[in-house]
């Protein structure tokens, strides 16, 4: 009894915060409404109003942005796939995202294929309308998305619900310690999580969960395959025998860093192209803009299609495309890397022959940093100095290149495997299960 209690005064509390931050809330969405314009559509979603009749009972994955959908890619393909127990689950699958960019990414993989909306704030009530609306039959939430109210809400309407992919930095475990005491309760009633690795499982349990179970990292089963499809080729085509490098997943503080790298480069290499894929679509304008400003020939993906002869950048203002152009590249700088942003995927370049280079900053993906750095497959420069210097040996040495862009492959291929012990951990409550 007194258990309870103590949960319910927990619950009360940490909600009770919630509502008070609720016009906060407003204010947030208007404010990145001015950055990208998609935050001002879709508000009844994000607080649970829908104005459709309730859905049939579905199969809920939830990722919170576009690094998050990536990594369900496999196991959302897998679920749609008609070889499981009930095929109907094919259009009955939910996708929620949190971002505009998560929801891009969504629809660009999957389009009407899956429902998809954005998963509402963590408050009682819109919990219970979103769950009363969607039904699920499962529950299966990416990474380390820790939402105390929605998890009490699936344990009270008796869902299964799984932390899939599972991954915990020291840095976040951290920045929970003043909830650690209501996600220890909240993470107990979970199915399961089924973590990306022993370091992540360890720390789940000092947060509070049960002893979870060491699936691997659903990015190792990235489809890799050796067709990449006409727009690479065309790329490639294009680009004849120039060198080029890609810097992607950038954010607004490393811009600058990107922008004095390429210019040192080019006077070793005056042809040398870069492709840029910043993070944020808020960004395609004013790092096109900058280039301009600095002289270069600039083309988009949106405008050229393909970059010319004699391009010098080449804006990747879409979404979605990226492992495409990671094809394209001789070298990749995966950025997130030089701020503490914590990085981004660094495995999607090097299952597509890329070598590899990123700042020190690291945390979101620390194990599979650690594995590339212990086979050669990763350089990291403590600052933009050292990334341009890492850069610049890359594209002068063909063979030292080639033995990383080898040794990265290789560390993707012998870590697949994830998706098929995740859906042998979640086949128990997949609908038409026995």
């Amino acid at each position: 009894m007194q258990a309870t209690l103590t949960e319910r005064t927990l619950r009360g509390l940490y909600s009770a915060a919630l509502y008070v931050l609720v016009p906060v809330t407003v204010y947030h969405l208007i404010w990145r409404g001015f950055r990208q314009a998609d935050y001002f559509q879709r508000w009844n979603e994000r607080y649970a109003a829908y104005r459709d009749a309730p859905q049939p009972e579905t199969v809920w994955v939830h990722a919170v942005s576009v690094g998050e959908v990536n990594a369900a890619a496999p196991l959302v393909n897998a679920l749609l796939d008609s070889t499981l127990p009930d095929s109907r689950v094919r259009r009955r699958l939910l996708v929620t995202t949190i971002t505009p960019t998560g929801s891009a990414r969504v629809r660009a993989l999957w389009g009407d294929r899956v429902e998809h909306v954005y998963l509402p704030y963590d408050l009682p009530g819109m919990v219970r309308r979103f769950l009363a609306h969607y039904r699920p039959r499962i529950a299966l939430i990416m990474e380390t998305e820790l939402w105390p109210n929605l998890l009490f809400g699936l344990r009270d309407q008796g869902i299964p619900a799984y932390i899939v992919n599972g991954r915990l930095s020291e840095r976040s475990l951290r920045g929970y310690r003043f909830l650690r005491a209501l996600l220890g309760r909240a993470l107990r009633t979970l199915r399961a999580v089924l973590a990306q690795s022993q370091g992540d499982a360890e720390r789940f349990e000092r947060l509070g969960a049960l002893p979870p179970q060491v699936t691997g990292n659903l990015k190792y089963d990235i489809l890799d395959v050796a067709d990449v499809g006409d727009i690479a080729r065309e790329i490639c085509r294009r680009t004849g025998g120039r060198k080029v490098w890609i810097a992607a997943s950038t954010h607004v503080e490393e811009e600058a860093a990107v922008m004095a790298i390429h210019r040192r480069l080019r006077r070793r290499w005056p042809d040398l192209l870069l492709l840029w894929a910043p993070r944020h679509p808020e960004r395609f304008r004013p790092i096109i803009q900058q280039a301009i400003d600095s002289g270069w020939k600039v083309a988009t993906r949106t405008l050229t299609h393909t970059p010319g002869e004699d391009d010098d950048v080449f804006v990747i203002d879409t979404l979605g495309e990226l492992s495409v152009f990671y094809h394209c590249a001789q070298v990749a700088f995966v950025g997130g890397s030089l701020q503490p942003i914590g990085g981004h995927n660094l495995l999607e370049p090097a299952a597509a022959g890329c070598a590899v280079v990123t700042g020190p900053h690291l945390h979101n993906f620390s194990e599979i940093a650690r594995q590339m750095t212990a086979v050669n497959a990763l350089c990291v420069g403590e600052d933009a100095e050292a990334v341009a210097v890492h850069i610049g040996a890359l594209l002068e040495d063909d063979s030292a290149r080639a033995a990383m862009a080898a040794a990265g492959r290789a560390l993707v291929e012998q870590g697949r495997g994830a998706l098929q012990r995740t859906l042998a951990a979640i086949a128990q409550d997949l609908p038409g299960a026995a």
